[in-house]
């Protein structure tokens, strides 16, 4: 709430709200009281968006779990705490199969 006299914010006290700067005094009531609205979206993470894409990334000779091939693009993210490593994740160029390996 802002004082209307002063544009100030009025601070709470003793169950009124008060204006530091002007004095102006108002009685807290049912409509005043403080809400908190929290709200979480999960953000999904993109690394290649576009087709083709893919040939600018840096590659690596690594091979493939999946169909054995031995070339696979690779980027990091840092998935945990700032003070832990980061995530290395391998994209295979031939199949497209995507895994991860932690430090």
């Amino acid at each position: 709430m802002f004082c209307p006299e002063c544009k100030t914010m009025l601070m709470s006290s003793a169950g009124q709200l008060k204006c530091r700067k002007c004095g102006y005094i108002r009685k807290i009531e049912g409509a005043d009281q403080m809400k908190r609205k929290v709200s979480r979206s999960e953000n999904e993470i993109v690394i290649v968006e576009e087709e083709g894409q893919e040939k600018t990334m840096p590659t690596i000779q690594i091979k493939c779990p999946k169909c054995e091939n031995n070339l696979a693009i690779w980027w990091l993210r840092q998935l945990r705490a700032a003070d832990e490593s980061e995530v290395r994740f391998f994209r295979c160029t031939e199949c497209g199969h995507t895994w991860r390996q932690y430090d």
